[in-house]
């Protein structure tokens, strides 16, 4: 088969195609013929090592959600077939690349694959995974009433984000570009603070989720809480405010209710452009040099 490894630690060039021996299915696993996979921020900060836990020696396959075909299956696997289409997350977290998802194939556990209903295709599917679940856990440490600011709420965790809290009935701030200002407000933010705007200048808020991240400490009110996806700088003890690190951790039963969602309408996600999974380092360039609106999505033949 064909994958991408990054056979060094760096820029996108260190991403070669390489041909390796198609994987097998062992006990409790799936072979899956990968139709698609997303780029991902976490993929280009594992080629140049600014990870948590420290750099992942190479060679090794960035990629973390995936979807496609079962091509195969080991034993113990009962509740799927071939021909299944499935979507789901590589753990990347614990794989550390051995398997990752810029390939043609994976091996993967079943329980990190849920059933991909046929009326969402599978480019979208791969945004789904990592973003939403993201946005699904880092939204249950924030307040269930008030005022919510969501930074970055234009890409793929803020629009999950922005989503699932208007679902709950927070009054929903979204900052971002001034280019995404429809998309945010058909997500459901009730207000609209362009990326340009001090979100300070702005009414306090209880809580905010910054995806980006910005720091916008000076919005939250004394006693508040602020969420981020990476580590921030501490923020004034004397304030109050809580800080929590959101990491995500693989929820199978959440998976699959969110992709649910998101074939059934109920939730929305966006690709920006498609790219052969052998073009990944011109799609990392591409990822590097910004203003995309939606994700960047690898696809086989």
């Amino acid at each position: 088969m064909l994958a991408v490894v990054a056979n060094a630690l760096g820029g996108p060039e260190v991403l070669r195609v390489t041909e390796l021996p198609e994987p097998e299915a062992g006990p409790g696993q799936v072979l899956v013929r990968i139709r698609a996979v997303c780029v991902h921020p976490a993929d280009l900060a594992a080629t140049t090592g600014q990870i948590p836990g420290g750099p992942v020696p190479p060679p090794f396959l960035p990629g973390w959600d995936i979807a496609g075909e079962v091509a195969a299956t080991g034993p113990g696997t009962a509740e799927f077939q071939v021909g299944d289409r499935v979507a789901g997350m590589i753990p990347w977290y614990r794989t550390r690349g051995a398997p990752g998802g810029y390939a043609e194939f994976v091996a993967a556990d079943a329980g990190w694959l849920v059933p991909l209903p046929a009326e969402l295709d599978f480019a979208s599917a791969a945004t789904v995974p990592l973003n939403a679940q993201t946005a699904h856990q880092g939204l249950a440490l924030l307040p269930t009433t008030g005022r919510l600011l969501v930074t970055g709420a234009g890409g793929g965790v803020g629009g999950f984000v922005t989503q699932l809290a208007a679902q709950r009935g927070l009054h929903v701030l979204a900052q971002a570009g001034a280019e995404d200002e429809q998309w945010v407000r058909n997500l459901g933010a009730h207000e609209f603070i362009p990326r340009s705007t001090d979100p300070a200048t702005a009414a306090e808020v209880a809580g905010v989720f910054d995806a980006v991240p910005l720091g916008p400490a000076a919005a939250v009110e004394d006693g508040g809480v602020v969420v981020t996806t990476r580590p921030t700088p501490p923020i004034d003890p004397a304030r109050g405010i809580r800080q929590e690190l959101q990491l995500i951790h693989l929820d199978r039963d959440l998976l699959a209710d969110l992709v649910a969602q998101v074939a059934a309408g109920r939730l929305r996600t966006r690709v920006a452009a498609t790219m052969p999974l052998t073009e990944a380092a011109d799609a990392h360039r591409r990822a590097l040099t910004g203003g995309l609106h939606g994700k960047l999505v690898l696809t086989t033949g």
